[in-house]
This record gives structure tokens, C-alpha cells and sequence, in this order.
């Protein structure tokens, strides 16, 4: 191509020159490729366009038209030839974007010279055919270029630069003719024309600017991703639309397994580069985003959970496959959920599908998994009991609950808000610190054994037939199976009572009075509370007032009086018996 240009170049000084010109024509050439030089050093930005688009366009097609395609190829090819100069730029780059403008002038010039006529129709079709065919071949020749160097199919580069420039060449031909118009009238007019195309170069640079620092707030500088605010602002809105369009929507998160380990071994600049490489492999999943640290999410709309799970392995097989010089290999786990079928609010996709990573690093790392309920329980439990650190275990059982709580009929977080109904009776009966933490965990966890219970069960909104009801009332012994196994006494022990009543009518056991363990007494009248006071799918919430009036009516019978006298306390209510409501 750099040939074919030079040779047109070539061309185009030799017959310009054996051709006889008049001294205006040559001020006028002269003063269109001052102009161009001009126009060539402030090209006006485009968003999606890395180097804007210039005016060069604007005045090379007047040129072609008013003085054909020499003139057209010396003001194009020449200016900006000059220009890269000027600039130093590469001289292969210098000799490719020179050889570019000369090809478009040539193809262009000799084209429209085949229309001839003075009237206004065919002005016209001469800016229209000499600007298409400019165009066309500018398009042509770039995408070509770009295809070779990217190793992206040129079809679909000539299509992608089609849709970015094709509105503001349209509008630049526009200018064209009118350039040409007031030239044939009188060169001087031409000036008029310098007021509308400084307008638009400078709103269109006052709007670049803005939509620049729009991007910059939201993107991460050292991957180019998306940041953690335009994350959250992201998955909201894709949430709106899947709700609005019934689609499904599937969130991946994707963390690098030991990146610490590569920080501490090779340096910062190198955990860069790391971050940098799997950013890149993170884009052909989706539209991606950098939280913070090593930690990346990928939007996935309108996947359901297969296809999800499918997108995140890919990533992680793309990751594996690096080859980065001395550190070796670097791998990345990850973790996806699935609107709505496993979240429907942004705040709980994200925490399912962080559990759902969390699974993935503990089962060896390099992996992805989606969210289950099922599977996740044990992890958790694990965590729960053998962790060290305090808050670790109460993160754990909030993540436990959660998942509860997503299976069951109660509106909102049912298992935290009785893990914290449950503290406040303790310290208000004058339970230790220590004792009051563990009574509030169990209780955050009182629920655990309905994992197990059909949820058409807990869901169901009528009355439980007699079979249901003894599935159901189970609960208590499974949860404790499942917490008795990981040696964390006396929390299984509560849980396994605390439907136990004080009459002794309760279950499982029918233990009576303090025969109770003292944190399931808790927990019960805690729960029953919660339970009077939430939204049901069966009937509408009772006030708190109501809900401690129907505690105290029952205490003595359901509930541990002296828990119930302290929660009255506790509340600072006082309430005269009201009629009589079932507790649940």
C-alpha cells in the first residue's frame, strides 16, 4: 500500500506541474494546505475512536472537487504528511498515513471526474460521490491494516469502523459542499465557515472531555476495567432490565488464587502485570470489572446458570494459559449466581456468588462453582467451627442464615434479626458476654435444619397437612445433627431444643421448665416474636404491641415467663393482654 501511495503522490506532482496554473489557483491550493495543517494538528475527538477524527476530510474533498485529484493528493497527503514530521512520528507511520490520504484523493478525484456538468445537481452529486468514495476507501484501506495487526476478521472491522465514523463524515460532507459553494462565489466567503466547524471542534471536545472524566471516575487506571462503583451501578441497572425484560441475569466473580504469594515473591510490578494480563482475558468473558485487589467480576445478561458456569471455566482455562516469564503459572477460581433463580436483590446476587467463590478456593483453587445451598453448608459449618478468629465464625453463621432465609416464608434476614432479639434478652437476664455471643449464634442459626425441609413446604401458604407438619417439625433435629458433628456445644444442643415448651408440650423431646436449656428459652420466645411481627404469605404482620401482648398471654404455657418479663422489659412495653392470637 505504501508503494501504490508514493506512486500516487509521484503521480500527482508530475501532471499537477506539466498542467498550466493560474497565481490564484496556486494561493488557493496553498492556502487549503495551510489550512489542513491546521485542522490536522486538533482532529476532532470521537468517542470509541483512540485518535479522533480530523477536518481534513472537509477540506480535502473541496480541493478534489474545486481543483481534482492532484491538488486534492498535495493539500491531503502533503499536510499531514508534515504534520507527522513535525511531530516525529515513526517513518513508517509517517509513509502509511501519507500513502493512505494519496490513495483516497486518487480513487476519489478520478471517480467524481466522471461527472460533469455545472448545475446544481451535479455539484452536489460530485461532493456526494467524492466524499462517499473517500470515505469508502479510507475505511478500507485502516480496517485492512487493522485486521492484519490484531488478527480480528476484516468484515468486522470494516463494519465497527463503518458505525463509529460514518454519522460525522455524513455531517463533514455536509460542510464540504458548502466549502465548495462559498469558494465558487468567492474564496473569501470560505472564511464564514471557519465560525460553525471551530463550534463544533470545540463542543465536540468540551463533550469528549466530560465523557472522558465520566470514564476515568469509572474505571480502574491500571486494568482498564470498569471500577467497583461502576460495578454496583452496572449490576443494578442490569437487574432493572432482566426484571423488566424477564430475562436471566448471571454474575461471576473471579479472584486470582495466591496472588499475594506473587507480591511477595516478584514485586508489585510484576502482581501489575499479572493483574493487567488476566483483565485482558477477563473482556472476552463479558463486560468486566476490577473490585479491588485481585478481586474481578464479569456481567453475564440473559445466561441462566449452565452457560454462566460454562463463560467462567473459559475464563479460567484462558487465565491458565498464560505464559508469563519467571513467575510461571497463575490461576484464578470463580464463583457465579443467578438471577432470579438463586438472588433477586444486587446486595444478595453478590453475596451468593462470593459464597459460591469461597467454595471454589476451598475446594483446591483453579475452578468455578455456582451457588448451592446444599453444597455450601459444610464449608460454612467448617468454617464455623474451627476458625479462630470470632468474627470469621459469625460471618460464617450470617452467611448460613442467609441461605436459610432465601428458602423460608419470612420477609428479610428472619435468622439475624432473632440472632439479635436473642442477644438483647440475654443481656438484659444478666448472661455474660461470652455466653451472650454463642446464644446469639445459635440463634442466627436456629433455622439451619430446613436446608434439609422441601420448600414447597416452607413456602407452602395454607395449612400443613399432618404429614407436612412432621416433616417440618424436624428441623430441630437435623440442624443439630449437623452442628453436633463439627464439636460446636452448646450451640447444637439450643438449636435442638429451642422449640421445646415451657408446659412441656413442645418438640422434640417434650422437655419442660428449666429442664430447657436456657439459650433454646431464649431463642423460642425470640423467635416466636420475629415471627408475629414479619410478613407471611398467609397473613399480615402483627405490631410489636400485639406480638408482646400475645408472649406474656402465653407465658407459663409456650415461653419461660421470667424471658418473657425480661423482654417486655427489654422492648419497654407494658401491655394488658389482647386476644388471644397462635404463636408460630
Amino acid at each position: 500500500m505504501s508503494v501504490a501511495g508514493i506512486a500516487a503522490g509521484i503521480a500527482a506532482v508530475v501532471t499537477f506541474a506539466r498542467t498550466p496554473h493560474s497565481l490564484g489557483e496556486l494561493l488557493a491550493i496553498g492556502g487549503l494546505f495551510v489550512v489542513v495543517l491546521v485542522a490536522e494538528r486538533y482532529p476532532v475527538p470521537i468517542e470509541g475512536l483512540e485518535t479522533g477524527i480530523s477536518l481534513v476530510f472537509v477540506f480535502a474533498v473541496a480541493t478534489i472537487v474545486l481543483y481534482g485529484w492532484q491538488a486534492g493528493v498535495f493539500v491531503a497527503a502533503g499536510a499531514t504528511t508534515v504534520t507527522r514530521v513535525i511531530a516525529r512520528k515513526p517513518l513508517l507511520r509517517i509513509v502509511y498515513n501519507g500513502s493512505t490520504f494519496a490513495l483516497c484523493a486518487l480513487g476519489s478525484g478520478l471517480t467524481v471526474a466522471q461527472i460533469h456538468g455545472g448545475s446544481t445537481a451535479a455539484l452536489i452529486g460530485q461532493v456526494a460521490v467524492c466524499a462517499f468514495v473517500y470515505e469508502l476507501l479510507n475505511l478500507v484501506l485502516i480496517s485492512a491494516v487493522l485486521a492484519v495487526t490484531s488478527g480480528q476478521p476484516f468484515p468486522k472491522m470494516v463494519l465497527t469502523g463503518a458505525r463509529q465514523t460514518a454519522a460525522p463524515f455524513a455531517l463533514m460532507a455536509s460542510a464540504s459542499l458548502m466549502l465548495v459553494v462559498l469558494w465558487q462565489r468567492s474564496p473569501a466567503l470560505s472564511i464564514a465557515l471557519v465560525g460553525p466547524l471551530l463550534a463544533i471542534a470545540l463542543y465536540q471536545r468540551s463533550t469528549f472531555a466530560a465523557l472522558r472524566a465520566m470514564r476515568l471516575a469509572l474505571t480502574d487506571p491500571l486494568t482498564g476495567l470498569g471500577n467497583h462503583r461502576h460495578f454496583h451501578e452496572r449490576l443494578q441497572r442490569e437487574l432493572a432490565a432482566a426484571e423488566h425484560e424477564s430475562k436471566e441475569l448471571s454474575l461471576c466473580l473471579v479472584d486470582i488464587d495466591d496472588f499475594k504469594r506473587i507480591n511477595d515473591r516478584f514485586g508489585h510490578p510484576a502482581g501489575d502485570r499479572v493483574l493487567g494480563q488476566v483483565a485482558s482475558r477477563l473482556r472476552q468473558g463479558g463486560e468486566s470489572f476490577r473490585l479491588g485487589g485481585d478481586e474481578f467480576a464479569v456481567l453475564l445478561p440473559g445466561l441462566d446458570e449452565r452457560s454462566a458456569v460454562a463463560v467462567a471455566q473459559s475464563i479460567i482455562e484462558r487465565v491458565g494459559a498464560l505464559d508469563l516469564e519467571q513467575i510461571g503459572e497463575v490461576t484464578v477460581s470463580a464463583g457465579v449466581a443467578t438471577y432470579p433463580s438463586q438472588g433477586v436483590a444486587r446486595d444478595e446476587l453478590i453475596r451468593l456468588a462470593d459464597s459460591a467463590l469461597y467454595w471454589a478456593k476451598e475446594e483446591g483453587k483453579n475452578r468455578a462453582r455456582t451457588y448451592e445451598a446444599s453444597a455450601l453448608e459444610l464449608t460454612s459449618l467448617q468454617e464455623l467451627a474451627s476458625g479462630p478468629d470470632r468474627a470469621a465464625r459469625y460471618r460464617a453463621a450470617a452467611s448460613l442464615a442467609k441461605a436459610v432465609d432465601a428458602r423460608d416464608a419470612y420477609t428479610g434476614s428472619h435468622s439475624e434479626r432473632v440472632g439479635e432479639l436473642a442477644a438483647r434478652i440475654a443481656r438484659r437476664l444478666g448472661v455474660e458476654e461470652q455466653q451472650t455471643e454463642l446464644i446469639r449464634l445459635a440463634a442466627s442459626l436456629h433455622d439451619l435444619g430446613k436446608l434439609a425441609i422441601p420448600e414447597e413446604i416452607l413456602r407452602k401458604p395454607g395449612d400443613l397437612s399432618e404429614s407436612e407438619r412432621l416433616v417440618l417439625e424436624r428441623h430441630p433435629q437435623i440442624g443439630y445433627r449437623m452442628l453436633e458433628s463439627l464439636g460446636v456445644e452448646p450451640i447444637a444442643e439450643w438449636v435442638l431444643h429451642h422449640h421445646e415448651r415451657w408446659d412441656g408440650a413442645g418438640y422434640p423431646d417434650g422437655m419442660r421448665g428449666e429442664s430447657i436449656p436456657l439459650g433454646a428459652r431464649i431463642i423460642f420466645v425470640a423467635d416466636a416474636f420475629d415471627a408475629m411481627t414479619s410478613e407471611r404469605v398467609y397473613r399480615d404482620p402483627l405490631s410489636e404491641a400485639d406480638a408482646l401482648a400475645e408472649l406474656e398471654r402465653c407465658a407459663g404455657t409456650q415461653f419461660d415467663p421470667t424471658i418473657v418479663e425480661a423482654f417486655s422489659a427489654e422492648l419497654g412495653l407494658r401491655i394488658a393482654p389482647a386476644p388471644a392470637v397462635l404463636a408460630s
